[in-house]
């Protein structure tokens, strides 16, 4: 099986040695959808959207520790949705989790499946890999990094 590429003919084997080429772009998308969908946890707590919090379908006090931990996912998943200081950012929410883990789930058993801690460990290891892999190419954090480093320094 052959698609036409303009003047040259592609191959299945050409798209499959090509494959991983996308890797750093496909890490970017990672990035951008594990954000997006860490940015609803927390304006589910804040802003009942796209629901409320159960039982009544409400909000939560902004002065509590579940509050808190709302306003970290909204802003802190802000920023690595535009891959803005995606590092030290990830490193915090990765710690986030790992609270909201062993605080709320662990005490419910052991198993992740069983306590309904498996999004929590998830975005946990999840976000301690973008603290240390970076936001990739599509990010604010490469768009800055490539002016910083295309800047001229001054001589000292």
């Amino acid at each position: 099986m052959a698609a036409a590429y303009g003047d040259r003919l592609v191959t299945a084997r050409h798209w499959i040695a090509r494959w991983p080429d996308g890797a750093p772009y496909l890490h970017s998308v990672l990035r951008i959808m594990a954000a997006a969908m860490f940015m609803l946890s927390g304006t589910m707590i804040l802003f009942a959207f796209p629901v409320g919090v159960p039982p009544d379908g409400g909000t939560v006090a902004l002065v509590s520790q579940i509050g808190i931990g709302a306003i970290l996912e909204v802003a802190g998943g802000g920023l690595l949705l535009l891959g803005l200081f995606t590092r030290p950012v990830a490193f915090i929410l990765s710690g986030e989790m790992a609270v909201a883990y062993f605080q709320f789930h662990a005490p419910q058993g052991f198993w992740p499946t069983v306590n309904g801690g498996v999004p929590a460990v998830l975005y946990c290891f999840l976000l301690l890999y973008f603290s240390a892999a970076g936001a990739g190419p599509w990010s604010l954090d490469a768009v800055l990094g490539s002016r910083r480093s295309s800047t001229p320094r001054a001589r000292s």
